[in-house]
């Protein structure tokens, strides 16, 4: 049997996927809290027990981004830590290896981050077979257009991976409405124009967003780019939205921290995101 075969036939490796994930929030009366890291920042062995306190201090799902030299969508902040995690010699292969040693112990949904070259470059069905095998359960891709996306999401269902995909604040409205409609999982809202980066606050066109979002589709919501702390996460909750995606604050506190100290700096910026998510 080969690997295509085998990821087909066998049992899905996440003890919970995302739709599953987001209706126990909601019972719960809460949002997803869902940190992203720069996977191999400073290095893969840092970023497994980052991974691990994460999910000890009440991360929901994990969005890990695979490094990539010409990362569009990213700010400085995360930008700098894919250059320092592909000067360590982090890799794709690299980064679903260290996945696939934490599935017995990584049981909440983790979202992989990447770019279209890198995956179209290994192929588009081989990176969904290895990232099945990972125990990924999706994929965000922020710079494939909504056609290749079809293409991708396709791919990406046959192996029981969610690819989840972006609404900008300058999306036309029959676009948001298609991407609203076929992204899966949940609905990824950029909360700005622009790339990544930490905000001293949030737009107020972000709640019509949302409330926008939810006409077009039953998928639930996530926030992302710009949400830098407690603040903005009880905000975005206000706002009716069902996820909140904080990237840049995170990354920065892990590169400010010595190697020993970023594992605690990371759990602890979690525990106080977690208590504004409900």
């Amino acid at each position: 049997m080969n690997l295509k075969q085998e990821i087909l036939n066998s049992d899905p490796i996440q003890s919970s996927n995302l739709e599953s994930c987001f209706d126990q929030i909601k019972k719960e009366q809460r949002i997803a809290l869902m940190p992203f890291i720069m996977a191999g920042d400073p290095d893969l062995n840092t970023s497994s027990q980052i991974l691990l306190r994460l999910q000890e201090e009440g991360a929901d799902i994990v969005e890990l981004g695979i490094p990539y030299s010409d990362p569009l969508a990213d700010g400085p902040i995360i930008q700098l830590a894919a250059s320092r995690a592909l000067s360590s010699g982090t890799s794709p292969n690299g980064v679903l290896e260290m996945l696939s040693n934490l599935k017995d112990k990584l049981t909440i949904p983790v979202i992989l981050f990447t770019y279209s070259n890198p995956l179209i470059n290994c192929g588009m069905e081989d990176f969904c077979d290895q990232a099945a095998k990972s125990g990924a359960s999706g994929l965000v891709v922020p710079d494939l257009p909504l056609e290749e996306a079809e293409k991708l999401s396709s791919i990406a269902a046959e192996r029981k991976l969610d690819l989840v995909l972006l609404v900008a604040p300058t999306t036309p409205l029959e676009r948001m409405k298609k991407i609203c409609s076929r992204s899966k999982g949940f609905t990824y809202l950029v909360s700005v124009t622009g790339v990544t980066g930490e905000r001293s606050n949030l737009e107020d066109r972000v709640k019509l967003l949302v409330q926008k979002i939810k006409q077009f589709s039953s998928n639930p919501v996530a926030v992302g780019f710009g949400i830098s702390d407690a603040k903005h996460v009880s905000q975005v909750r206000k706002w009716g939205a069902d996820g909140a995606i904080v990237g840049s604050a995170l990354v920065k506190r892990i590169s400010n921290a010595t190697d020993k100290k970023a594992v605690d700096e990371a759990g602890d910026f979690c525990r106080e995101l977690r208590k504004a998510a409900g």
